[in-house]
């Protein structure tokens, strides 16, 4: 009966090598962040099998007895089972993956009838479901709960969707990069363009480029890097160094970005303030000295992240696993950074309310030159700031990792569609389809 037992394992074996270790690998895609091996289907899984028969081999002459009924050993992709008595949990330390902490325990269930329990618990068999759960830190644990609440077949089309996403955002922020350079060249070799309005567009350019390059840098690395390290990297991989695994340069590149996007917001906010002072003033010159708006811009989300940065920091050196601030975005900390931004874009859609009304006012009032060029004025901004707001409020929304499919592609593409494009449309706005002189 055992004997026929292991046997029926063993022809399991292709199945589960592929399902119970997809399970646990899937938890390092969250947030794009992709590890899959660049071999073949069939490497892989000829790769797999070899494991699986090791692991049988490992346990042929388990002293069974008769007393008991027992589960199968078994091999989950990452670690091997073995032969479990009826109605037990069997418990190993967590493998040395990524993220993974290796002092706690994950474990499987064997069910009273001799097989093993499946991941809802109703159902049992000779694969079974290996729980590794507890071998991550909070945060990753409460996002899986929330992508495998209803159907595991749900929770790996919104893993595919969260990859074909990154690619889109590559090629969003590939684009945007190139219109934004042109821009800044556009604005900096045109003498007739060297005002004011221009400079503000400059320093908001230039924050847009740095945060591009910065996602663009990390988002090729995680591509390249992990790809070459494969499924079954570890938290102390030193063969092939990326910025994932390389401390203080993981957590500075993080830093620069969260700093760079504030920065981006507070001249977007300067944007807005310098529109709204042109117009309820009646002026085509905004009076604050630009100085101020280079304080503004570029001192206050230095003192925000920096802020920001140092709370995170002490957080993260609590944690067992060394780790380079794995989903930082889902701590609550997060909002020392983001709340400044939902500020800017409530204030933002204020100033557009606001700069609509006057122009109405306005334009009923006369039809002179002055209010013509009020009009060109604002044209751009009545364009771009719903933009803008659109594109931020969704991102700052709580993502629908728990639902339906269809309402986690509809905020992941259209979210990111905005947030990586964005740089393009603000340069075609402000500066290829500008009809100013």
């Amino acid at each position: 009966m055992l004997l026929i037992r292991i046997r029926a394992g063993k022809a399991a074996g292709k199945i589960q090598c592929q399902e119970s270790s997809k399970s646990f690998i899937l938890t390092f895609k969250i947030n794009g962040n992709k590890t899959g091996a660049k071999q073949s289907v069939a490497e892989e899984q000829e790769g797999l099998l070899r494991q699986y028969q090791a692991c049988l081999d490992k346990y042929v002459d388990f002293p069974y007895t008769t007393k008991y009924a027992y589960c199968n050993a078994t091999f989950d992709g990452y670690l091997c089972w073995p032969p479990t008595p009826a109605g037990t949990t069997a418990s190993q330390n967590c493998p040395d993956a990524r993220l993974s902490d290796t002092n706690n325990f994950a474990n499987r269930r064997c069910g009273d009838d001799g097989l093993w329990i499946g991941r809802r618990g109703n159902k049992s068999n000779e694969v079974g479901w290996t729980n590794y759960m507890p071998c991550f830190p909070p945060e990753v644990q409460e996002l899986l709960m929330k992508v495998y609440e209803d159907d595991e077949r749900d929770a790996h089309l919104k893993f595919e969707i969260a990859q074909r996403t990154r690619y889109m955002e590559i090629v969003g922020f590939s684009l945007s990069l190139v219109a934004l350079i042109i821009s800044l060249f556009i604005f900096s070799y045109y003498r007739s363009l060297r005002n004011s309005r221009t400079r503000i567009h400059k320093s908001l350019f230039i924050a847009m480029v740095v945060q591009v390059l910065i996602r663009l840098t990390l988002y090729i690395d995680q591509a390249l890097i992990r790809s070459m390290i494969g499924d079954h990297s570890t938290n102390n991989n030193d063969t092939l160094k990326g910025i994932d695994n390389m401390p203080y340069l993981c957590e500075s590149s993080y830093v620069l970005l969260e700093y760079a996007v504030t920065v981006m917001f507070m001249w977007m906010f300067i944007e807005g303030l310098y529109l709204h002072n042109v117009v309820t003033a009646n002026v085509l010159r905004e009076r604050t000295s630009h100085l101020v708006y280079c304080v503004t811009g570029w001192g206050l989300p230095m003192v925000v992240t920096g802020i920001w940065s140092i709370m995170t920091a002490l957080h993260y050196s609590r944690e067992s696993v060394r780790q380079c601030w794995y989903g930082y975005n889902f701590l609550s900390l997060y909002w020392i950074v983001q709340g400044p931004r939902l500020g800017v874009v409530l204030i933002n859609l204020f100033f557009l309310l606001n700069i609509m009304k006057v122009l109405i006012v306005k334009l009923k009032r006369s039809n002179n030159t002055e209010v013509e060029k009020l009009r060109k004025a604002v044209r751009a901004a009545l364009v771009l700031l719903p933009l803008l707001g659109i594109t931020n409020a969704t991102n700052m929304i709580e993502a629908p990792l728990y639902g339906s499919v269809w309402k986690f592609a509809l905020w992941s593409y259209s979210t990111h569609f905005l947030r990586s494009f964005q740089g393009f449309f603000i340069a075609l706005i402000y500066c290829f389809l500008n009809g100013e002189k």
